[in-house]
């Protein structure tokens, strides 16, 4: 990739708060959109509410991606799924 980052593919929210079950709103479907652009075979609604498959695709993500796997999107997950969801390639 150059060093001249490409258009970001989901655009729903700039915030990263921590989102975790239960949560909802544009950082979820932020959250949700990234999700689905750095894995395969998910393919989540983007709705904005953090629900049991949300949270699975968090742990899948988090697994792949060998960080910290507890299906919370906080400050590492946010910057790991920043990274794949911009990537040409999937994290799994």
């Amino acid at each position: 990739m150059s060093d001249t980052a490409r258009q970001q593919p989901c655009n729903h929210t700039n915030s990263r708060p921590t989102v975790k079950r239960g949560s909802s709103g544009t950082a979820v479907r932020q959250a949700q959109c990234y999700l689905n652009f750095a894995m395969t075979g998910d393919n989540l609604v983007e709705d904005g509410s953090f629900g049991p498959v949300t949270e699975a695709a968090t742990r899948r993500f988090q697994t792949c991606a060998e960080i910290t796997v507890d299906g919370v999107i906080g400050a590492q997950t946010w910057s790991f799924l920043t990274f794949w969801a911009n990537s040409t390639e999937h994290v799994c």
